[in-house]
């Protein structure tokens, strides 16, 4: 376990070990959050780092990642936890004409008992409170959302059978948000909060460098030109730094020098999900567009 850094530049430099490059503003957020113990809620576009940064600081400071992967319809049960009823039914079977009222105490105990993330990240970890990473809390409903805002205020969660647990040391908390929904005012209060943009030029290529460092600078420097551009187009969905990665991987998988329309035409399947986008820039369009991108990286 890593004593977590006690500057901002420190948090900064450890996140860069982690092939993780964030500015000042992120940096110093996520120092705050963790020094004074709070949550950290990220909003932004999909695909512009804020669940990398959960993994990057886990990886960074040696603990554990538990991930609470958020969708419609979860509920406090599904996140806490589930008892093994398929074990408790054999057990039953097992000691018929036994004690029932031991037999009851056990099947309720620790023995039977699936722990879920919330449950998880609240229960003795070997390396030190865990990161916690509550993902895409905006699929959620607000039922779910004031269960969380209760369970994150004492970081405790209770079971009607076992009665209530608490964190011997609360985990560290990431919250995230492609903002698809406004998440309640009452649970961010709890947070510290941050809005997660996509980089600037100079920002994408340290990222590239740092994820993809076989690509070529002139490569890289058509790539994120290319793809900032796309950004600024009237796309159902933009693409994020994720993609931007995943597209210089696919064309250093191909052996690409420098793009093309041809090769873009080919590989647009890393960078755009859906089928309008893609057929938007397919032709004259990605011509048009590569030109205007050579045009500004070579001015």
């Amino acid at each position: 376990m890593t004593a977590i850094p006690d500057t901002i530049d420190g948090m900064q430099a450890m996140l860069a070990d982690q092939d993780y490059v964030c500015g000042r503003a992120l940096g110093t957020v996520v120092f705050l959050a963790l020094t004074l113990g709070r949550p950290l809620f990220l909003e932004g576009e999909a695909g512009v780092g804020k669940t990398e940064i959960a993994k990057a600081l886990a990886a960074g400071l040696g603990r554990r990642l538990i991930r609470l992967q958020c969708y419609e319809g979860l509920d406090a049960a599904s996140a806490v936890h589930e008892w093994n009823f398929a074990a408790q039914m054999v057990a039953i079977r097992a000691a018929e004409g036994a004690d029932r009222d031991g037999l009851v105490e056990d099947l309720f105990s620790d023995r039977y008992l699936i722990r879920r993330p919330l449950l998880e990240a609240m229960s003795p970890q070997p390396g030190g409170a865990p990161v916690l990473l509550i993902d895409e809390l905006d699929r959620t409903d607000e039922p779910f959302e004031a269960f969380l805002l209760e369970a994150l205020s004492d970081f405790q969660v209770t079971i009607p059978e076992l009665g209530t647990i608490r964190a011997p040391e609360p985990p560290i908390v990431i919250l995230t948000s492609n903002r698809t929904r406004e998440v309640h005012d009452a649970l961010k209060r709890r947070c510290l909060y941050h809005w997660v943009d996509y980089p600037d030029f100079a920002r994408e290529m340290e990222i590239l460098a740092a994820r993809a460092p076989e690509a070529s600078e002139k490569l890289s420097r058509e790539v994120i030109a290319f793809v900032q551009k796309l950004r600024t187009e009237d796309l159902f969905k933009r693409p994020g730094v994720a993609e931007t990665i995943d597209w210089a991987k696919c064309l250093l998988a191909l052996d690409v020098i420098e793009l093309s329309p041809e090769v873009i035409a080919d590989t647009l399947g890393a960078i755009l999900k859906y089928q309008d986008d893609i057929q938007r820039l397919q032709g004259s369009e990605a011509k048009r567009l590569l030109d205007e991108v050579r045009a500004e990286v070579g001015a």
